[in-house]
Protein backbone atom coordinates (compact mmCIF):
# COMPACT_ATOMS: atom_id res chain seq x y z
CA UNK A 1 0.00 0.00 0.00
CA UNK A 2 1.19 3.70 -0.31
CA UNK A 3 1.51 4.31 2.83
CA UNK A 4 4.31 2.18 3.56
CA UNK A 5 5.86 3.95 0.79
CA UNK A 6 4.60 7.19 2.33
CA UNK A 7 5.55 7.03 5.78
CA UNK A 8 9.62 6.17 4.76
CA UNK A 9 9.71 9.79 2.94
CA UNK A 10 8.21 10.96 6.39
CA UNK A 11 10.97 9.49 8.41
CA UNK A 12 13.24 11.12 5.69
CA UNK A 13 12.31 14.72 6.82
CA UNK A 14 11.88 14.30 10.92
CA UNK A 15 15.20 15.26 11.57
CA UNK A 16 14.45 18.50 10.35
CA UNK A 17 10.79 19.20 11.47
CA UNK A 18 10.44 17.34 14.88
CA UNK A 19 7.41 18.40 15.84
CA UNK A 20 5.36 18.21 11.97
CA UNK A 21 7.08 15.35 10.60
CA UNK A 22 6.36 13.22 14.22
CA UNK A 23 2.40 14.39 13.66
CA UNK A 24 2.49 13.79 10.05
CA UNK A 25 3.51 10.22 11.02
CA UNK A 26 0.66 9.86 13.20
CA UNK A 27 -1.88 11.62 10.46
CA UNK A 28 -0.36 9.26 8.04
CA UNK A 29 -1.15 6.54 9.78
CA UNK A 30 -4.73 7.19 10.32
CA UNK A 31 -5.18 7.73 7.05
CA UNK A 32 -3.70 4.92 5.54
CA UNK A 33 -6.87 3.11 5.05
CA UNK A 34 -7.70 6.25 2.44
CA UNK A 35 -4.10 6.22 0.81
CA UNK A 36 -4.67 2.27 -0.25
CA UNK A 37 -8.28 3.19 -1.68
CA UNK A 38 -6.96 6.48 -3.41
CA UNK A 39 -4.12 4.11 -4.72
CA UNK A 40 -6.66 1.51 -6.55
CA UNK A 41 -9.19 4.09 -7.27
CA UNK A 42 -6.96 6.13 -9.04
CA UNK A 43 -5.13 3.15 -10.78
CA UNK A 44 -8.55 2.13 -11.91
CA UNK A 45 -9.38 5.45 -13.90
CA UNK A 46 -6.67 5.01 -16.70
CA UNK A 47 -7.85 1.90 -17.23
CA UNK A 48 -9.81 1.86 -20.94
CA UNK A 49 -7.33 4.62 -21.89
CA UNK A 50 -4.73 4.03 -24.67
CA UNK A 51 -0.92 3.02 -23.32
CA UNK A 52 0.93 6.24 -24.84
CA UNK A 53 -2.00 8.88 -23.24
CA UNK A 54 -1.93 7.06 -19.81
CA UNK A 55 1.11 8.90 -17.54
CA UNK A 56 -0.36 12.13 -19.45
CA UNK A 57 -3.74 11.36 -17.86
CA UNK A 58 -2.45 10.28 -14.64
CA UNK A 59 -0.45 13.93 -14.54
CA UNK A 60 -3.59 15.56 -15.60
CA UNK A 61 -5.71 13.73 -12.53
CA UNK A 62 -2.83 14.79 -10.38
CA UNK A 63 -2.62 18.69 -11.14
CA UNK A 64 -6.11 18.47 -10.22
CA UNK A 65 -5.58 16.79 -6.90
CA UNK A 66 -3.22 19.32 -5.81
CA UNK A 67 -5.91 22.07 -6.76
CA UNK A 68 -8.27 20.30 -4.63
CA UNK A 69 -5.93 19.99 -1.62
CA UNK A 70 -5.52 23.94 -2.18
CA UNK A 71 -8.91 23.88 -1.64
CA UNK A 72 -9.23 22.15 1.37
CA UNK A 73 -5.90 22.63 3.68
CA UNK A 74 -7.09 26.70 4.21
CA UNK A 75 -10.81 25.47 4.57
CA UNK A 76 -9.48 22.67 7.26
CA UNK A 77 -7.78 25.45 9.11
CA UNK A 78 -10.67 27.72 9.19
CA UNK A 79 -12.55 25.17 10.45
CA UNK A 80 -9.48 24.09 13.09
CA UNK A 81 -9.29 28.06 13.79
CA UNK A 82 -13.41 29.23 13.92
CA UNK A 83 -15.53 26.26 14.91
CA UNK A 84 -12.92 23.55 16.66
CA UNK A 85 -15.70 21.64 17.99
CA UNK A 86 -17.02 20.87 14.62
CA UNK A 87 -14.04 18.78 13.84
CA UNK A 88 -14.96 15.37 15.55
CA UNK A 89 -18.32 15.35 13.97
CA UNK A 90 -16.85 15.68 10.28
CA UNK A 91 -14.42 12.68 11.73
CA UNK A 92 -17.47 10.81 12.34
CA UNK A 93 -18.95 12.02 9.22
CA UNK A 94 -15.94 10.87 7.28
CA UNK A 95 -15.58 7.81 9.23
CA UNK A 96 -19.12 6.70 8.52
CA UNK A 97 -18.42 7.84 4.41
CA UNK A 98 -15.01 5.26 4.36
CA UNK A 99 -17.40 2.67 5.87
CA UNK A 100 -20.34 2.90 3.61
CA UNK A 101 -17.82 3.10 0.42
CA UNK A 102 -16.35 0.07 1.46
CA UNK A 103 -19.97 -1.44 1.79
CA UNK A 104 -20.86 -0.38 -1.76
CA UNK A 105 -17.69 -1.56 -3.30
CA UNK A 106 -17.92 -4.95 -1.68
CA UNK A 107 -21.92 -5.06 -2.66
CA UNK A 108 -21.25 -3.90 -6.16
CA UNK A 109 -18.21 -6.64 -6.77
CA UNK A 110 -20.60 -9.30 -5.57
CA UNK A 111 -24.21 -8.76 -7.05
CA UNK A 112 -23.14 -6.91 -9.77
CA UNK A 113 -24.06 -9.12 -13.03
CA UNK A 114 -21.04 -10.67 -15.22
CA UNK A 115 -23.45 -9.01 -18.36
CA UNK A 116 -23.24 -6.17 -16.39
CA UNK A 117 -19.28 -6.09 -16.34
CA UNK A 118 -18.58 -7.33 -19.85
CA UNK A 119 -21.02 -4.43 -21.09
CA UNK A 120 -18.82 -1.92 -19.79
CA UNK A 121 -15.55 -3.69 -20.58
CA UNK A 122 -17.53 -3.68 -23.78
CA UNK A 123 -17.93 0.15 -24.01
CA UNK A 124 -14.76 0.93 -22.77
CA UNK A 125 -13.14 -1.24 -25.84
CA UNK A 126 -15.26 0.50 -28.26
CA UNK A 127 -14.09 3.62 -27.23
CA UNK A 128 -11.00 3.14 -28.22
CA UNK A 129 -11.55 1.37 -31.63
CA UNK A 130 -14.47 3.42 -32.51
CA UNK A 131 -12.78 6.42 -34.79
CA UNK A 132 -15.67 8.48 -34.73
CA UNK A 133 -15.72 8.53 -30.83
CA UNK A 134 -14.24 11.81 -29.52
CA UNK A 135 -10.93 10.41 -27.48
CA UNK A 136 -10.13 14.01 -25.88
CA UNK A 137 -13.62 14.26 -24.78
CA UNK A 138 -13.40 10.85 -23.55
CA UNK A 139 -9.82 11.02 -21.17
CA UNK A 140 -11.46 14.33 -20.71
CA UNK A 141 -14.37 12.59 -18.56
CA UNK A 142 -12.50 9.71 -16.83
CA UNK A 143 -9.98 12.73 -15.54
CA UNK A 144 -12.67 14.52 -14.07
CA UNK A 145 -14.14 11.83 -12.42
CA UNK A 146 -10.93 10.84 -11.37
CA UNK A 147 -10.64 14.31 -9.78
CA UNK A 148 -14.06 14.19 -8.05
CA UNK A 149 -13.10 10.59 -6.44
CA UNK A 150 -9.62 12.31 -5.51
CA UNK A 151 -11.32 15.55 -3.70
CA UNK A 152 -13.46 13.43 -1.73
CA UNK A 153 -10.91 11.03 -0.67
CA UNK A 154 -8.06 14.28 0.13
CA UNK A 155 -11.06 15.38 1.96
CA UNK A 156 -10.73 12.59 4.04
CA UNK A 157 -7.04 12.56 4.32
CA UNK A 158 -7.46 16.67 5.54
CA UNK A 159 -10.49 15.85 8.01
CA UNK A 160 -8.37 13.00 9.49
CA UNK A 161 -4.62 14.96 9.45
CA UNK A 162 -6.46 17.95 11.24
CA UNK A 163 -7.84 15.85 13.70
CA UNK A 164 -4.52 14.53 15.02
CA UNK A 165 -3.23 17.79 14.86
CA UNK A 166 -5.94 19.85 16.53
CA UNK A 167 -4.34 20.73 19.69
CA UNK A 168 -1.24 22.23 17.89
CA UNK A 169 -0.57 25.37 16.92
CA UNK A 170 -1.87 27.11 13.90
CA UNK A 171 2.04 26.90 12.31
CA UNK A 172 2.52 23.40 13.20
CA UNK A 173 -1.49 22.23 11.85
CA UNK A 174 -0.71 24.30 8.83
CA UNK A 175 3.30 22.43 8.19
CA UNK A 176 1.19 19.22 8.86
CA UNK A 177 -1.49 19.80 6.66
CA UNK A 178 1.18 20.86 3.81
CA UNK A 179 3.39 17.87 4.27
CA UNK A 180 0.52 15.39 4.20
CA UNK A 181 -1.18 16.59 1.16
CA UNK A 182 2.42 16.78 -1.00
CA UNK A 183 3.33 13.83 0.51
CA UNK A 184 0.19 12.18 -0.38
CA UNK A 185 -0.23 13.36 -3.88
CA UNK A 186 3.31 13.19 -5.03
CA UNK A 187 3.28 9.58 -3.24
CA UNK A 188 0.01 8.14 -4.44
CA UNK A 189 0.00 9.56 -7.93
CA UNK A 190 3.74 8.61 -8.28
CA UNK A 191 3.05 5.00 -7.72
CA UNK A 192 -0.22 4.81 -9.73
CA UNK A 193 1.82 6.14 -12.73
CA UNK A 194 4.06 2.79 -12.21
CA UNK A 195 1.59 0.61 -11.50
CA UNK A 196 -0.12 1.57 -14.63
CA UNK A 197 3.44 1.36 -16.68
CA UNK A 198 4.21 -1.91 -15.22
CA UNK A 199 2.43 -4.29 -18.04
CA UNK A 200 4.55 -2.04 -20.36
CA UNK A 201 7.60 -3.01 -18.60
CA UNK A 202 6.46 -6.26 -19.13
CA UNK A 203 6.06 -6.32 -22.73
CA UNK A 204 9.07 -4.49 -23.54
CA UNK A 205 11.66 -7.45 -21.59
CA UNK A 206 9.26 -9.87 -23.28
CA UNK A 207 9.52 -8.33 -26.91
CA UNK A 208 12.97 -7.05 -26.37
CA UNK A 209 15.60 -8.27 -29.21
CA UNK A 210 18.02 -10.44 -27.78
CA UNK A 211 16.69 -10.50 -24.97
CA UNK A 212 18.01 -13.46 -22.46
CA UNK A 213 15.48 -16.05 -21.69
CA UNK A 214 15.65 -14.61 -17.87
CA UNK A 215 14.08 -11.16 -18.97
CA UNK A 216 11.69 -12.50 -21.07
CA UNK A 217 10.31 -14.76 -17.99
CA UNK A 218 10.89 -11.85 -15.69
CA UNK A 219 8.58 -9.61 -18.09
CA UNK A 220 5.78 -12.65 -18.37
CA UNK A 221 5.43 -12.55 -14.41
CA UNK A 222 5.15 -8.62 -14.25
CA UNK A 223 2.79 -9.19 -17.44
CA UNK A 224 0.96 -11.58 -14.84
CA UNK A 225 0.87 -10.19 -11.82
CA UNK A 226 0.24 -6.60 -13.24
CA UNK A 227 -3.57 -7.38 -12.92
CA UNK A 228 -3.04 -8.99 -9.92
CA UNK A 229 -1.61 -6.36 -7.66
CA UNK A 230 -4.21 -3.87 -8.82
CA UNK A 231 -6.70 -6.75 -7.57
CA UNK A 232 -4.73 -6.96 -4.60
CA UNK A 233 -4.66 -2.81 -3.99
CA UNK A 234 -8.43 -2.54 -4.23
CA UNK A 235 -8.88 -5.50 -2.07
CA UNK A 236 -6.37 -4.06 0.64
CA UNK A 237 -7.85 -0.28 0.15
CA UNK A 238 -11.39 -2.06 0.87
CA UNK A 239 -10.79 -3.93 4.35
CA UNK A 240 -8.32 -0.62 5.20
CA UNK A 241 -11.34 1.48 4.87
CA UNK A 242 -13.08 -0.31 6.68
CA UNK A 243 -10.48 -0.79 9.40
CA UNK A 244 -10.13 3.21 9.50
CA UNK A 245 -13.51 4.19 9.15
CA UNK A 246 -14.63 1.28 12.12
CA UNK A 247 -11.89 3.14 14.20
CA UNK A 248 -13.08 6.57 13.74
CA UNK A 249 -16.57 5.98 14.95
CA UNK A 250 -15.31 3.67 18.38
CA UNK A 251 -13.04 6.21 18.86
CA UNK A 252 -16.01 8.99 18.58
CA UNK A 253 -18.29 6.59 20.64
CA UNK A 254 -16.68 6.43 24.29
CA UNK A 255 -19.03 3.63 25.11
CA UNK A 256 -18.11 1.26 21.97
CA UNK A 257 -14.46 2.27 22.55
CA UNK A 258 -14.87 1.16 26.53
CA UNK A 259 -16.55 -1.90 25.41
CA UNK A 260 -13.97 -3.32 23.36
CA UNK A 261 -11.29 -2.23 25.89
CA UNK A 262 -13.30 -4.40 28.53
CA UNK A 263 -13.13 -7.03 26.73
CA UNK A 264 -9.83 -7.51 25.85
CA UNK A 265 -8.88 -6.70 29.47
CA UNK A 266 -6.90 -10.31 30.98
CA UNK A 267 -6.18 -11.68 27.14
CA UNK A 268 -2.95 -12.58 25.58
CA UNK A 269 -1.13 -9.94 24.31
CA UNK A 270 -1.86 -10.81 20.80
CA UNK A 271 -5.30 -11.32 20.52
CA UNK A 272 -5.20 -7.57 22.84
CA UNK A 273 -3.33 -6.00 19.77
CA UNK A 274 -5.47 -7.86 17.51
CA UNK A 275 -9.32 -7.83 18.66
CA UNK A 276 -10.06 -4.61 18.61
CA UNK A 277 -8.83 -4.35 15.29
CA UNK A 278 -11.39 -6.80 14.07
CA UNK A 279 -13.56 -5.62 15.82
CA UNK A 280 -13.01 -2.31 14.40
CA UNK A 281 -13.23 -3.66 10.94
CA UNK A 282 -16.40 -5.64 11.81
CA UNK A 283 -18.22 -2.46 13.46
CA UNK A 284 -17.24 -0.80 10.07
CA UNK A 285 -18.70 -3.62 7.84
CA UNK A 286 -22.00 -3.11 9.70
CA UNK A 287 -21.76 0.72 9.61
CA UNK A 288 -21.05 0.36 6.46
CA UNK A 289 -24.21 -1.96 5.53
CA UNK A 290 -26.24 0.54 7.50
CA UNK A 291 -25.32 3.55 5.68
CA UNK A 292 -25.94 1.52 2.50
CA UNK A 293 -29.48 0.42 3.06
CA UNK A 294 -30.80 3.81 4.16
CA UNK A 295 -29.14 5.66 1.00
CA UNK A 296 -30.68 2.71 -0.91
CA UNK A 297 -33.79 3.05 0.14
CA UNK A 298 -33.87 6.86 -0.09
CA UNK A 299 -32.98 6.98 -3.68
CA UNK A 300 -36.15 4.13 -4.06
CA UNK A 301 -38.19 6.16 -2.37
CA UNK A 302 -37.18 9.43 -4.49
CA UNK A 303 -37.92 7.16 -7.60
CA UNK A 304 -41.46 6.41 -6.74
CA UNK A 305 -41.83 10.12 -5.83
CA UNK A 306 -40.75 11.30 -9.09
CA UNK A 307 -42.64 8.52 -10.65
CA UNK A 308 -45.87 9.49 -9.06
Amino acid sequence: MAASNLLALIDDIASLLDDVAGMTKVAARKTAGVLGDDLALNAEQVSGVKAERELPVVWAVAKGSFVNKAILVPAALAISYFIPWLIVPLLMIGGLFLCFEGFEKVFHALFHSPAEKAAHKAELKHALEDSAVDLVAFEKEKIKGAVRTDFILSAEIIVLTLGTVAGASLVTQLGVLVGISLIVTVGVYGLVAGIVKLDDLGLYMVRKPGAADLTKTIGRGILTAAPMLMKGLSVLGTVAMFMVGGGILVHGLPFLHHFIQHLTEGLNAVVVMLLPVLLEALIGVAAGGVVFMVISLGKKLAGKAEAA
